[in-house]
């Protein structure tokens, strides 16, 4: 009889150019499913650089002003900015499931 397992790894990365990845060779039989959720939060737009300081607006979290699909839905309703002016979290989650070899 065969036992399956049921592996689970999360990886939390704040820079979406970060990458990693692992290879794992065995003689069983196995599957694997990467599942990644994506969250934009603190606003980082430096609304005085056109006079050579430095002031963020406090938002701290993207909400999209309109539906998916839209112009409106790359637009925060709370500070007015851009979408790509907040800073961009990936949630990686890696479900990879392992028969061992008989035995």
């Amino acid at each position: 009889m065969m036992k399956k397992r049921q592996m689970v790894i999360k990886q939390r990365s704040r820079n979406s150019n970060t990458s990693s990845s692992r290879t794992t060779t065995s003689s069983s039989s196995s599957s694997s499913s990467e599942i990644s959720n994506v969250r934009y939060v603190e606003c980082q737009k430096n609304h005085a650089a056109n006079i050579g300081g430095y002031a963020v607006d406090g938002c701290r979290e993207f909400m999209a002003a309109g539906v998916e699909g839209t112009v409106d839905a790359l637009r925060c309703a709370a500070c007015g900015c851009h979408r790509n002016f907040h800073r961009k979290e990936v949630d990686t989650e890696v479900v990879c499931e392992y028969s061992p070899p008989n035995a």
